[in-house]
């Protein structure tokens, strides 16, 4: 008789993406391959941690092995698959604990996640590799932002948002210099650091990839065609976008985004499934975005897309990466 490993898909987070989190987590459950996992769902959100029941249930996670109680057995995870979208679990602490008690996770080590989450400092240093990425200022809460000089360094229209997070909460579209202190006040409820950014006009693609110690995997690289201004929100969510996989680029330019991918990803150290997004601007120049390492998960999500373009089963490439993370901490 096999006996099935137990697998935490691990949802919640301390910000607004925890609305995307949890369709994630619920997407995850209904993808995993059910006959070789025991699939439980863990909600963590600050220092209250459950795993929720089929049935609704909810109960307390012991955080000194993240074990539970069920019916007086103590139940043991084999490997947690984080699919939190910010902070804890996409800006490494909850790697950090994971790391600490000996459990397997399924993404990015501790190192990899805070640089990545870290959106400004990400892609400074990629930008010491040879990556293109926009020009960008930081602005720090407290620190007094000049518009008329972020307006003559980056020109307009310029992007504001928060240096941590995604989903596009808190991003703005400014296009007069009286708009950037709204703007940056907007960025700040989602953060304490804020990045202004050139505008980069081109067209918007995003790639996922995934590695074990048997193989590498790039994706199907996907055209983001928004309905809105950006893509924003409402563009992710609500269905006001076109998302077009493959991309309509070239042979070539499709080659050169995937082998930057792969090479974006071990750069960084990446484990587990990660999508990294690109802007294509004049003279099919490949400029960075950000480098999303938990990645949505939802049926609708960028990734699953992209594993069925390129024919692949979605629950195999799930076993893979759940199976490799096990592996490595074996």
């Amino acid at each position: 008789m096999v006996v099935k490993k137990n697998i935490a898909i691990v949802a919640g987070g301390d910000q607004s993406e925890i609305v995307v989190s949890l369709k994630s987590a619920k997407g995850l459950y209904d993808f995993i391959d059910k006959q070789k996992y025991n699939l439980y769902i863990v909600l963590i959100q600050a220092s209250k941690w459950r795993v929720q029941l089929p049935d609704g249930y909810e109960l307390p996670i012991d955080k000194n092995d993240f074990s539970f109680e069920l019916c007086g057995n103590k139940v043991l995870f084999d490997c947690a698959y984080i699919t939190i979208h910010g902070m804890p679990g996409e800006d490494g602490k909850l790697q950090g604990y994971f790391e600490l008690i000996g459990m397997p996770y399924s993404c990015c080590d501790v190192l990899s996640a805070a640089l990545t989450f870290n959106k400004f400092s990400c892609n400074q240093y990629l930008k010491g590799f040879g990556v293109r990425a926009a020009e960008a200022v930081l602005v720090k809460k407290g620190q007094a932002v000049n518009p008329d000089a972020v307006v003559t360094q980056l020109g307009l229209p310029c992007f504001v948002k928060p240096n941590i997070g995604g989903s596009s909460f808190g991003v703005s579209k400014v296009k007069a210099a009286s708009e950037v202190p709204a703007a940056v006040e907007k960025a700040f409820k989602e953060g304490d650091q804020v990045i202004i950014e050139s505008f980069m006009q081109g067209t918007e693609i995003t790639c996922g990839m995934y590695k074990t110690d048997k193989k590498e995997v790039v994706f199907p690289i996907t055209e983001v065609v928004s309905h809105n201004e950006f893509f924003d929100f409402d563009a992710k969510y609500k269905g006001q976008v076109e998302e077009i996989t493959p991309a309509r680029i070239s042979d070539d330019l499709t080659n050169r985004v995937q082998k930057l991918t792969l090479a974006i990803y071990e750069i960084l150290g990446c484990k587990g499934i990660v999508r990294i997004d690109y802007i294509i601007t004049q003279g099919d120049v490949i400029q960075l975005l950000e480098v999303n390492t938990t990645p949505g998960m939802t049926p609708t999500s960028f990734i699953p897309q992209q594993i069925k373009a390129a024919g692949l089963q979605l629950s195999e490439v799930l076993s893979e990466v759940i199976e490799f993370a096990i592996a490595q901490k074996g």
